[in-house]
């Protein structure tokens, strides 16, 4: 196993993931991510759910009830209803999850698409899994161009397109319903201008400090196996002509037969 995935790697993540978080900006940025969410969440219903992230749960909005954090470690676990493990190994069944959160975390593993596909392994046939990422086109995306941004959270890391991970997605059969832009802001300022958050969210602008995907399980096509009809032998002008003659034989035989049992009745 590589240290980039170990669970005292993932520890410094978390913890430096909570530090931005709890902050000022990070709380700004939830709020926006919230209003974006809540929508959505407030449609599914069923028993169980997780939330793959750096933070505190944003999904606290959705009626599912059975609700699990993750954590790498049991000390960094702020529930009871933590999943502690590596988030490529999930020890949990097949589809057993009506909504898989993925929240910013694809960008700091060492292995995203692993964690992806374990995200998407466990989201149930009709349910949902829901990506946020940053997006590379909003304020904090061009605060990336300064080199010392990039060693801390929630510039450091790799970024990737909605585009990008759409291909990821159809890798493990999944396809996008939606992808939604939310945490407009002018540079230098918090993302709690309503107006340009209405705006931005109004005509879904890819303007915003970070994007939702919602995505699903692929429907399977049905397959319907039509009746074949062979001919036993092509049919040419020779015996359309035969046929014809018969048909003509057989009718004028029906005739006479019920002139005859005119006559006897």
């Amino acid at each position: 196993m590589s240290n980039s995935q170990s669970p005292l790697w993932l520890t410094r993540q978390v913890n430096e993931g909570r530090l931005y978080w709890s902050s000022p900006a990070g709380q700004a940025q939830r709020q926006a991510e919230q209003a974006c969410l809540g929508p959505v969440c407030e449609r599914l219903f069923g028993a169980h759910s997780l939330e793959l992230g750096l933070g505190e749960r944003i999904a606290d909005m959705c009626p599912i009830r059975h609700a699990m954090s993750w954590a790498p470690t049991r000390e960094l676990a702020l529930r009871k209803e933590t999943l502690v493990c590596l988030p490529h190994q999930l020890p949990l069944p097949d589809e057993s999850l009506q909504l898989v959160v993925v929240h910013h975390l694809l960008e700091v593993v060492a292995h995203p698409h692993h964690v992806l596909q374990e995200s998407a392994r466990v989201t149930a046939h009709n349910g949902r899994l829901i990506i946020f990422g940053w997006g590379p086109l909003g304020c904090s995306g061009w605060s990336r161009l300064w080199p010392a941004r990039r060693e801390r959270l929630p510039w450091r890391g790799h970024w990737r397109t909605p585009g990008r991970l759409r291909d990821w997605l159809a890798f493990v059969d999944f396809e996008i319903e939606r992808v939604d832009y939310c945490g407009f802001r002018l540079p230098g300022r918090l993302p709690r201008n309503s107006v340009l958050e209405t705006l931005g969210r109004r005509y879904n602008l890819p303007w915003g400090d970070a994007f939702m995907i919602q995505a699903r399980r692929r429907a399977q096509p049905i397959q319907v196996d039509k009746p074949r009809i062979g001919l036993v032998a092509p049919l040419t002008n020779t015996s359309l002509a035969r046929t014809r003659q018969v048909a003509r034989l057989d009718h004028s035989r029906s005739g006479a037969g019920d002139s005859k049992r005119t006559q006897v009745d």
